[in-house]
């Protein structure tokens, strides 16, 4: 299959599937009808306090999704991850949606594997087992065996090509459609977003492209020892083949067999957490289809961080290094609670135009995040954030750039994840400090310019409430005080002596001159707390626990 025949065109498709009536025509009276009736069961049982017929519902539910084909599958794994969207005893049925959808014929998946690979599967492999262990929206995967190892072999589903570029299309069309009757007013751009969806599908049936992505993103964490991705098999890969290391772990879906093989929940969501802020802030590549299906508990880790490995890797992302500051700065200006230079952050993202009048967002945006770092951050989560900012987005012309699509589902899957395995795991004190530290310790150019707008207001001056603030989120009733002390204090200093802290020097220096005199005040603040926070006897600890529990 020619390379340029996988690529997503909205304007060709469409073209394409209109010049087909029959296909097109049939498909979406189909797709109308299977929702229609589905929402009316759902409108007259969804209530329902019956057992039984809660337990038909989520079987119709799984049912519908998966006849309905590939596409709706990808959506139906999203809202698989969401407790709080869905309930229970639905979700149980629709985590099969990961990866315990119904396999296609073995026989063809054979026939597919000696036509790509050249050779049949028995004289490929040492072992090739009858039947596959997994079956998920695009493929199904065999756990075969060469040279004494073991080996994950995914073959895709037949005609997928033609399913999806038929299925993207009527979905722009009926979202374009039915748009305006949506509860969130994305409104203009849902079609980008669809788009984006369509990209993103048709390069992940593209099993050569994926196994690029396996590499570049196991080169990203080669030097974390937390973070696992199996080895590509090029040997017994192809656009319809991909072939990995098998990976022996335990599947992030279960919060009881995690413990009943003596893992921590909450380690993992930890690695997970921090891994995707990695990719987001540092990488600025990540993994768009984080579920439960595609990443596993690996032995090994701590109480306090687990050893995960990530697969499949066909739906990757990058952001654009300019996206990536702007959300930093987004994220430093809500600690902030500065909430205008938070509104200027979403209209440089694109989430607002350019002729909105930024100072009538701020005490709304206030109302929407104020008090997201007191004592109730344990109980902060997505979807309050989102129920809060759609009454916001019908008052003022907020839309969700394209580009923004995956990067929303990949962090709404990550948290859902997060909240199915561990619903008490604070999710911002992980994500608050990582920020913190990063502005403490990553000395590029880019990231001291934020620090700078942090510890300088715009006349220079020390704002020693800010500096307080970014300790504070770093280190009180941070689980990772005394291993983070040195680091922080180590970068610091070697920024301060180095050619790139001349303007840390520089503006220092100036706070101290107020009215064309000498004022003191603000730096003996500033010395005594770091003194406070960097004291000798918090180095001791800090060093002592580096030894302990190195990271």
């Amino acid at each position: 299959m020619a390379q340029s025949y996988l690529k997503y065109s909205a304007k060709g498709d469409l073209i394409w599937l209109l010049l087909r009536p029959w296909i097109f025509i049939p498909r979406v009276l189909y797709i109308l009808l299977t929702f229609i009736f589905l929402f009316l069961r759902l409108f007259f049982q969804g209530n329902s306090k019956n057992k039984n017929v809660q337990k038909n519902i989520s079987k119709y539910l799984f049912d519908v999704i998966t006849d309905l084909g590939p596409c709706f599958i990808k959506l139906g794994q999203a809202l698989s991850t969401r407790p709080d969207l869905v309930r229970q005893d639905w979700l149980t049925e629709l985590t099969n949606l990961q990866d315990n959808l119904p396999p296609f014929d073995h026989k063809i998946a054979l026939k597919i594997i000696e036509d790509e690979l050249g050779a049949s599967a028995q004289e490929l492999f040492d072992e090739f087992p009858d039947s596959p262990i997994a079956s998920a929206s695009l493929g199904q995967v065999y756990k075969a065996k060469k040279d004494n190892s073991y080996l994950a072999v995914k073959v895709q589903r037949p005609n997928l090509h033609f399913f999806i570029r038929r299925d993207v299309v009527i979905l722009r069309l009926l979202a374009n459609l039915f748009s305006p009757f949506l509860p969130l007013n994305i409104g203009v751009g849902i079609g980008e977003i669809i788009d984006e969806f369509g990209k993103a599908l048709f390069n992940e049936i593209d099993y050569e492209k994926e196994g690029e992505n396996a590499l570049k993103f196991a080169d990203l964490f080669k030097n974390n020892p937390n973070v696992f991705i199996p080895k590509l098999e090029k040997t017994f890969s192809s656009k319809l083949i991909i072939t990995t290391s098998w990976i022996d772990g335990v599947k992030l879906r279960d919060r009881a067999l995690l413990k009943q093989n003596n893992l921590i929940p909450s380690s993992f969501i930890k690695t997970c957490v921090i891994s995707g802020l990695q990719q987001l802030f540092e990488y600025g590549y990540f993994h768009a289809d984080p579920h439960p299906g595609n990443m596993f508990a690996l032995k090994g880790g701590n109480a306090d961080i687990g050893n995960l490995a990530y697969v499949d890797f066909g739906m990757m992302d990058t952001i654009t290094n300019s996206d990536r500051l702007t959300l930093i700065k987004a994220i430093v200006h809500i600690i902030n609670e500065e909430y205008f230079l938070l509104a200027k952050d979403f209209q440089k993202l694109g989430f607002l135009t350019e002729d909105q009048d930024l100072q009538k967002l701020v005490e709304p945006l206030k109302e929407v995040l104020n008090g997201s770092l007191n004592a109730e951050v344990g109980n902060f989560n997505l979807k309050n954030i989102t129920d809060k900012f759609s009454k916001l987005m019908y008052s003022y012309p907020f839309r969700v750039p394209s580009r923004f699509a995956l990067i929303i589902r990949a962090v709404v899957s990550q948290e859902g994840l997060a909240l199915r395995l561990d619903p008490e795991f604070k999710i911002l004190n992980v994500a608050y400090p990582y920020i913190a530290k990063k502005l403490l310790t990553d000395n590029s150019e880019e990231i001291l310019e934020i620090l700078l707008e942090v510890v300088f207001d715009n006349k220079g001056r020390i704002q020693i409430e800010k500096v307080e603030s970014l300790l504070n989120i770093l280190f009180k009733d941070s689980e990772n005080i005394n291993s983070d002390l040195i680091p922080v204090a180590n970068a610091g200093l070697k920024l301060f002596i180095s050619k790139k802290g001349s303007e840390v020097r520089k503006n220092l220096l100036l706070s101290l001159i107020k009215d064309d005199k000498l004022e003191f005040t603000d730096a003996k603040k500033l010395l005594y707390l770091i003194r406070d926070t960097f004291s000798p006897f918090n180095i001791a600890k800090s060093a002592v626990q580096n030894i302990i529990s190195p990271v």
